[in-house]
């Protein structure tokens, strides 16, 4: 039974990825079309559209993945993709390129063409993105003569260079919306005007070069300048904030654009997690449209993974989750996607009267309250009729962050909780409240027999499951020299700065020279009773400080002074220094001189006859690891290596890999390792490097114990996690697994050891919904007349939507009350009035099942209690196939 159902799961694979591939080759995806705009909206094909973007990283995700996490971001009611072009990923080194697996861009932009997606492809070339130096390749730096994003002939030439190598490229696979491909939109530079001020005069004169540049390349279709309000007048500029309705583009004739609304948050080690309210971020998208918006980009839809070291930083964790609508692992993250969706159906019911109309009419209601009023009925020569046959849709906003509040429009009474916006496609009924959340909340599983950990209470959208088997017992382990271990090393007077040395090649410098320390010193330091300290001026992001083999002491920091006591003996001693970067600064000006390792002076300080200068000291220099040179992390990599069976009572020691092999998780759920035993180092699987891990703690206050979601939001508000690791499980791709013996390869820079490891797969398991009879009708009853466009609404029964993971099944029915039920979700109680057929109605209607709908009605469920307004509130458990809920981890 096992084997048929994974052959038939095989045999779909394979027709899927061959229907994408007939449809990639045929290479046209919609009708040749132009792109232009007015001041209202892009014109895609000579007509004005509201369109949803949704931003996706392709390096952040496996091939494998793209198609699904595009078919869920259409699913969830995007138009359009976004994403970065990654200059480093795509020409590492300078000249040789690199477009195949996570960097085939033009893969990615096809599989956008052949599900009907449009592309908005933001070239840059910086990215900034928290990704790795911006995006910027390292190389880039050594160019003599070069500054980065100034009027700077040596950069401008590169610069160009890549840009055009991208344009040309796409033009090359027919990618531009004019010949029947999915790009409708670029963009050059990033956020420049953040900085430009920076550069004085010359960061003008870039900043036009760069647009006369980008546009004189041909593409075809408009190009864009984020926060940028002085680009020239032949381009876009453009708002990225957490709101952007006050945005206004610096002409009349420019479409209102937001091309990152941030609904997260990025995070370092050793910080609590940033998470966006859905009401709240809901609220943001419907206020911009409701004050002229045509185009909103989520940064991010699906953030993703930072594999190997793309992590920009400096010390940004792997995890690039963003509490996006799909999570790191794709899937969706709930009520959140769920209530963006309907959001988004509610705007797209409005968009007939959005494109029509070339203004809003405001109206205000109240002290925090108004309408905007769209209406107009376009005409086949782009003229209006009389407002009298008009379309109409509106927006009603309460901006108060504390009370409801009742308005009157068009002589009917609407009642609007605080903080948000109600969407009236016809201008009377309501179909959508940015506060009142319809959508189902999960709960996401990994593991066994779940139980609640952390302080989650503001979120509780994860539970992590107890009993967790390692995931192996059998290591193999390779101790890593410490300091020079190759012939590549060299000596040199003076501290070489860490990138200068290593190129970014590793992560890793070793700094050795060696002192001779009298025997006056020592007795100084005994009758004292003082130590010697090593002092460092300046250093980032972290240093680990050997004295004769011993570790003295670490510290982390960005360009933060060092001193670290130290132990030394009469005679000879050897300091070794160990600089590691953790991510490249990613963002601000002057990035070429940021650097990294150490600055300044470096002396040994409290000896007899005053401190030691050891900044014009011999150094010997030593690039990273000898096991990352050596590849021991390659699947061939045997005990010719070196390698040697592990001991489970082995002695801890710093600086070691380990090696095992593991057999994967069954089923399709995603996959993720639990680090949290371990200390701070790097991972691969299968050669696959799944990136850095560092197991520190986020500070114990700070998340509070509720998250309003009304009033303005900013990235410190609604954190959670607090006492908790960062970050302790890291995805690993389905399709980089096999089902038997994979090779996981660890390198360890404390004293850990492997043996808690485990391993599981990720999925919902419980989910939830409340409803009520006063709800409004799901968007899909909304329908617009095939003769004039006129909106009309067929019923208006609210209906609950439960749904599972894709291949899960709704397996049992916890709670069910149709009446007054009490609590949230994991919480629900009855109340006084509660109909006794509610949890039957609900069983028969979704039990073995993917998803069901359920109508909220007394017509269904009967009346329990005259005169009360009902609610229904269900919680249900989603599960695997049986022949694969026993394999939920190794």
């Amino acid at each position: 039974m096992v084997i048929r159902r994974k052959a038939a799961l095989s045999l779909l694979w394979m027709l899927t990825a061959l229907t994408l591939h007939l449809v990639i080759v045929a290479g046209e995806y919609f009708k040749p079309f132009n792109v232009t705009y007015d001041h209202r909206a892009l014109l895609i094909a000579g007509k004005r559209r509201i369109l949803i973007s949704a931003g996706i990283h392709y390096p952040r995700a496996t091939p494998e993945m793209w198609p699904q996490l595009i078919s869920r971001s259409k699913e969830g009611g995007a138009d359009v993709i976004e994403t970065y072009t990654f200059w480093n990923g795509h020409e590492p080194m300078r000249g040789q390129y690199n477009f195949e697996g996570r960097y085939d861009i033009v893969k990615f932009a096809k599989l956008v063409g052949s599900h009907g997606l449009y592309l908005f492809l933001r070239i840059g070339p910086y990215a900034c993105a928290e990704w790795n130096f911006g995006g910027f390749p390292v190389w880039l730096r050594d160019i003599p003569g070069i500054e980065f994003r100034t009027d700077n002939a040596p950069f401008k030439e590169e610069m160009e260079r890549f840009v055009k190598k991208i344009v040309d490229l796409m033009m090359a696979e027919s990618l531009f919306s004019w010949q029947g491909g999915p790009i409708i939109l670029l963009q050059i530079e990033n956020e420049y005007g953040n900085i430009e001020s920076s550069f004085g005069p010359n960061g003008k004169k870039y900043m036009t070069w760069a647009a006369e540049m980008a546009v004189g390349l041909g593409a075809g279709v408009p190009w864009v300048m984020c926060k940028q309000a002085d680009a020239p007048e032949y381009i876009i500029d453009t708002c990225n904030a957490y709101y952007c309705d006050g945005f206004r583009p610096n002409s009349e004739k420019k479409p209102k654009i937001w091309t990152e609304n941030w609904d997260g948050w990025f995070a370092n080690w050793g910080e609590r997690l940033p998470r966006r309210p859905t009401e709240d971020i809901a609220f943001a998208i419907a206020r911009f449209f409701q004050r002229g918006g045509s185009l909103q980009n989520y940064y991010m839809y699906f953030g993703g993974t930072n594999f190997g070291r793309t992590a920009g930083g400096p010390t940004q964790i792997t995890s690039y989750d963003y509490d996006a609508p799909l999570d790191e692992y794709g899937l969706l993250r709930q009520p959140k996607w769920g209530h963006l969706k309907d959001l988004h159906a509610a705007i797209k019911l409005c968009e007939p009267a959005l494109v029509a109309a070339d203004s809003p009419q405001y109206i205000k209601l109240g002290p925090k309250q108004e309408a905007h009023v769209y209406h107009g009925t376009p005409h086949n020569n782009g003229q209006y009729l009389s407002l009298n046959e008009s379309l109409c849709s509106a927006f009603i906003a309460n901006i108060d962050e504390h009370e409801s509040a009742t308005v009157k429009f068009y002589g009917q009474e609407y009642t609007l909780p605080p903080w948000s916006v109600s969407i009236l496609p016809d201008c009377r009924n309501t179909a959508f409240n940015t506060a009142k959340v319809g959508a189902q909340t999960s709960i996401k599983t990994v593991g066994l027999d779940s139980v609640s950990v952390g302080n989650n209470s503001l979120f509780p959208q994860l539970r992590i499951k107890s009993k967790l088997r390692s995931i192996s017992q059998s290591w193999m382990t390779l101790k890593e020299p410490l300091g020079v271990w190759g012939d590549k090393n060299f000596t040199s007077k003076g501290i070489l700065e860490h990138l200068n040395v290593t190129k970014d090649e590793s992560d890793y410098l070793w700094y050795l020279t060696r002192i001779y320390i009298s025997d006056d010193d020592v007795s100084f330091w005994e009758e004292n009773d003082v130590s010697p300290t090593i002092d460092i001026d300046s250093m980032r992001d972290f240093v680990r400080i050997f004295v004769n083999g011993q570790l003295a002491g670490s510290m982390k920091g960005k360009w933060i002074k060092v001193v670290q006591p130290v132990k030394l003996v009469q005679g000879y001693n050897d300091i070794l220094l160990l600089s590691e970067t953790v991510g490249l600064q990613n963002y601000g000006a002057f990035l070429e001189k940021d650097g990294a390792g150490f600055k300044g002076q470096l002396k040994l300080t409290g000896c007899r006859n005053g401190d030691i200068n050891l900044t014009t000291s011999l150094w010997t220099y030593q690039v990273g690891l000898k096991g990352e040179f050596l590849k021991v992390y390659d699947v061939n990599s045997t005990e010719s290596a070196g390698w040697t069976e592990l001991p489970n009572d082995a002695i801890p020691s710093v600086f070691s890999w380990y090696r095992t092999k593991f057999d994967a998780p069954g089923g399709t759920d995603p996959v993720a390792l639990d680090f949290s035993s371990m200390g701070k180092g790097q991972a691969w699987v299968n050669g696959n490097h799944i990136g850095r891990y560092w197991t520190l703690v986020a500070p114990k206050n700070g998340c509070g114990r509720t998250c309003d979601y009304r009033g303005a939001y900013n990235s410190d508000k609604c954190r959670t996690n607090c006492g908790e690791l960062t970050q302790a499980w890291y995805h690993i791709p389905r399709s980089w697994l096999k089902t038997y013996n994979n090779v996981l390869v660890i390198f360890e820079e404390t004293d850990k050891t492997p043996f808690e490891i485990s391993i599981a797969t990720r999925s919902t398991e419980t989910i939830c919904a409340q409803v009520s009879e006063k709800h409004y009708p799901p968007l899909r009853m909304w329908s617009h007349s095939e003769f004039d466009g006129k909106l009309s609404l067929m019923d208006k029964t609210p209906e609950m939507h439960l749904q599972c993971d894709e291949g899960h099944m709704i397996s049992s029915i916890e709670f069910a009350s149709y009446g007054n039920p009490k609590g949230s979700c994991q919480k629900f109680s009855q109340g006084k009035c509660h109909a006794a057929n509610s949890l039957s109605i609900v069983s028969q209607a979704c039990k073995g099942r993917n998803s069901c709908t359920i109508g909220i009605s007394n017509a269904v469920f009967g009346d329990p209690c005259r005169h009360v307004v009902k609610n229904l509130a269900v919680q249900a458990k989603c599960s695997p196939p049986p022949d694969l809920s026993t394999s939920a981890s190794v």
